[in-house]
């Protein structure tokens, strides 16, 4: 199996609790309704969030794994469940607090996930695909090519 070419990666799958809403301070409501629709009402509203995280690298040969579960598992203990898990995203997580943070949306939670999960896991794996899905017919996907 030496040098035999491929990528090896590795999903865990997790589910967390959340509410949000989408909305611009310095719009005002009319604008923010225009553009979010119902997700810019002023009352927060829920999913149950299901998240993908994949990280990719090398087998290490006595383990046959590219990382440790628990150490898998620590990182998305800490940077995803105890973060997002029954809380309001816009009030509760740091990068989405209102009136300046992110607009909590799919793209943009995934992308925190995939930054705070690098963050968190160092350099010995690489975190390549993160998806956040709303619901069964909504998702949105940060990834990186190889390399």
């Amino acid at each position: 199996m030496r040098g035999e070419a491929g990528t090896v990666s590795l999903t865990r799958r997790v589910q967390f609790a959340a509410a949000h809403r989408y909305r611009r301070a310095e719009w005002d409501e009319a604008r923010n309704v225009a553009a979010f629709g119902k997700c810019a009402r002023l009352e927060y509203h829920g999913h149950t969030y299901t998240v993908d995280i994949t990280v990719s690298g090398d087998v290490d040969s006595l383990t046959g794994m590219i990382v440790d579960l628990p150490v898998l598992d620590s990182a998305i203990a800490r940077e995803v469940t105890a973060r997002f898990d029954h809380r309001t995203i816009n009030t509760d997580v740091a990068e989405f607090v209102e009136p300046h943070g992110l607009i909590p949306t799919g793209e943009n939670i995934a992308r925190v996930i995939a930054h705070r999960m690098q963050v968190a896991l160092g350099a010995a794996v690489r975190v390549t695909r993160v998806v956040v899905a709303e619901d069964p017919t909504l998702s949105s996907t940060w990834s990186v090519g190889p390399g």
